[in-house]
């Protein structure tokens, strides 16, 4: 009798909570990937010392991005955007670097900006390496960049880093993986095991053989500061770490970071 009682309590627990493992496991790439919460992207044939430049991907998809030469002297940053950004935010906190005379290749993500296709981990890879390419083709070799990436997008380009032979790596805001992000926040689900997108940064950032800058605020709530400790220690001695006191995760958009960006630049040019 109270076994029968005690199933009837059980099983429709299980159940609910089956569903909501398989809704979560469904709808990760939605929730990952927010193009659709992105800013309506900029006329890109308007913008102050950009060219719109597209490129196509190594699965056939053509994208857009933003892209202003360098000063003489001065390397070519291509700049990695958060999960729910694009080509408009690229542009605004990137602007004091462009003011100060460095290249900039605002990437285009798929699926983001207008641009065709769904973002996985694979294809943001793909788009980062149709970037680095149109470059080269373009007379801006991978020893001539430095890759910036915010947030998810510290994912490509600490992949990108590790696969070329790039002058220097910077995150801002990163994460060691992103099931490294994610377990804490659903702590009944098997995360580690459902994620098909992991972006291990933690476990790529120790073949990277250039420089790397990490900039972190001490008060990210959604990527806590651990993360950035935890990549610095995987760098080694090649990784500078730069905690900015009661910063959250919009550090991307303080006017004290680019400053930090600039003089660590010109370090690497000595």
């Amino acid at each position: 009798m109270w076994s029968g009682k005690l199933l009837s309590i059980v099983l429709p627990l299980v159940g609910f909570y089956l569903v909501v493992v398989g809704a979560l496991y469904a709808l990760q790439r939605p929730m990952i990937f927010r193009a659709d919460m992105s800013p309506a992207p900029p006329d890109l044939h308007a913008v102050p010392g950009f060219r719109e430049v597209s490129y196509r991907t190594e699965d056939g998809l053509g994208l857009r991005a933003l892209h202003r030469p360098a000063a003489a002297g001065r390397p070519t940053l291509v700049y990695f955007h958060g999960n729910a950004d694009g080509l408009s935010g690229s542009l605004r906190v990137t602007a004091g670097l462009a003011a100060e005379g460095y290249g900039l290749l605002l990437a285009g993500y798929r699926g983001y900006d207008g641009n065709p296709g769904s973002p996985s981990e694979a294809g943001l890879y793909a788009d980062g390496r149709a970037a680095l390419g149109w470059l080269a083709a373009n007379g801006v070799p991978a020893p001539d960049t430095v890759l910036v990436g915010n947030s998810l997008g510290s994912g490509p380009a600490t992949e990108l880093a590790a696969s070329f032979p790039v002058a220097g790596l910077v995150l801002i805001s990163g994460y060691t993986s992103l099931p490294d992000v994610a377990a804490p926040v659903y702590p009944f689900v098997p995360v580690r095991l459902l994620m098909r997108d992991r972006f291990d940064n933690a476990g790529k950032i120790g073949r990277v053989a250039a420089p790397v800058l990490i900039l972190h605020g001490t008060a990210d709530r959604t990527i806590p500061y651990g993360h950035a400790t935890a990549l610095a220690s995987a760098a080694g001695d090649r990784a500078r770490l730069v905690p900015f006191e009661g910063a959250g995760h919009e550090l991307v958009g303080s006017p004290a970071l680019f400053p930090v960006i600039d003089r660590w630049l010109d370090g690497l040019r000595r």
